[in-house]
């Protein structure tokens, strides 16, 4: 993709930023939400454990059913058609979660029609952020868009266990409604499609000629095992562990997920100086071998060093996904990024939902310090298959 892009002046550069890093927060906010609803769903629903966790899974199944069908459709119609449509559909789902989510069986198909609705933001807001900012800005500019997922789940922490379990579940579903909401309004004002260079039968070809995505998308999907571990079991580890209150502990984890958006945008900044996405990554990804490790041993041995250290694994576990995000929508360019980010987050989602059951039985036969230890060997797996070498430097 050409980097002479046409000057619309920075402030509606950054505003378009601004909005779809809202919209993907709310996207975040609805799929991750739900499993900060499993304490009020058991005793709201009368739902076991299981139960109670199959509904919360919901949203997370629908999207991963739809992510590469909204890459087409960002491919095809454009980025801002395919964010409205998103978010226009994920806030009537969530209205009718709200409303009609009065047994189980409701509540877990509308949030599965929410989570699939919401797939739509995830490539738009990325093809925003590659079209619109040049090659050497486009790191720090897609690290501020991948501080949405962290930041989106912070505000679920801080918010929905609180209000879910004094108000009730289908209360707790106005925070994403009120996210996406805003999310729609603000990219209804400001969005607009970047520009995309003539279609020539170069650019049009499949980027998957050669192994160069494919070893970032699997490489991108280890990496999710160490960050979800973090993620799912930080909260009740520290509950059930070390002893602390449901709301404490979810005070800690709203912080940790803040200082990890952060993380993100500083990896994405690293990636624009040294000219590279792809050799930040793999360091990233050994940090996150090295601090699982380290968590693993102090929560072990029942060391104070382990809660500061949880804090530093939700930091750096995060940290990977804008450099290997940006990576795939530029080798893909400007007519197949769509599908490869939808692919890449497919791969990444279906991970994602098998870590916390097997994470559970890690947990159930090991215990927390085994199962965090065990997550971190993904992430060596991961540097190796990062395909640092076959990368062109950036402005080249």
């Amino acid at each position: 993709m050409t980097s002479t892009l046409p000057d619309v002046g920075g402030r509606r550069r950054a505003a378009m930023l601004a909005a779809g890093t809202v919209a993907q927060s709310g996207s975040a906010v609805t799929v991750h939400g739900a499993p900060f609803l499993i304490p009020a769903l058991r005793d709201d629903y009368g739902l076991s454990l299981a139960g109670a966790g199959v509904v919360a899974a919901a949203p997370t199944f629908g999207l991963v059913l739809t992510l590469v069908a909204w890459g087409l459709v960002t491919d095809r119609r454009g980025e801002r058609f395919a964010l409205l449509a998103s978010l226009s559909l994920t806030v009537a789902a969530g209205v009718l979660a709200a409303v009609l989510g009065t047994t189980p069986a409701a509540l877990a198909v509308l949030l599965f029609l929410a989570g699939a609705a919401s797939g739509g933001t995830n490539a738009a807001s990325g093809r925003i952020v590659v079209g619109w900012f040049p090659p050497l800005r486009r790191g720090l500019a897609m690290g501020v868009r991948q501080m949405a997922q962290p930041a989106g789940v912070g505000l679920a922490a801080l918010t929905i266990p609180a209000i879910s379990t004094t108000t009730g579940v289908r209360a707790a579903l106005v925070v994403p409604l009120v996210v996406g909401t805003a999310a729609l309004l603000a990219v209804a004002v400001v969005v607009l499609d970047p520009p995309r260079p003539d279609r020539t039968p170069e650019r049009s070809a499949s980027p998957y000629r050669s192994s160069y995505l494919p070893r970032i998308h699997v490489a991108s999907a280890l990496l999710v095992v160490p960050q979800f571990a973090v993620w799912t079991f930080a909260l009740v580890w520290l509950v059930d562990d070390r002893g602390w209150s449901p709301a404490a502990a979810g005070t800690l984890v709203a912080v940790a997920q803040l200082l990890g958006a952060l993380g993100r945008i500083a990896a994405g900044q690293l990636s624009d100086a040294v000219r590279s996405r792809l050799r930040p990554l793999q360091w990233v990804a050994l940090s996150g071998a090295g601090v699982m490790a380290a968590l693993g041993i102090a929560a072990g041995a029942g060391s104070a060093v382990a809660v500061p250290l949880v804090v530093v694994a939700a930091v750096v576990t995060v940290a990977y996904n804008g450099l290997a995000y940006t990576a795939v929508a530029e080798r893909a360019g400007p007519f197949w990024s769509g599908r490869a980010m939808g692919l890449q987050n497919t791969g990444q989602y279906l991970v994602a939902t098998a870590v916390p059951p097997l994470g559970g039985l890690a947990v159930t036969h090991a215990g927390y310090a085994w199962t965090f230890a065990l997550a971190g060997a993904f992430a060596v797996g991961a540097c190796l298959l990062v395909p640092a070498g076959d990368e062109a430097l950036l402005g080249q």
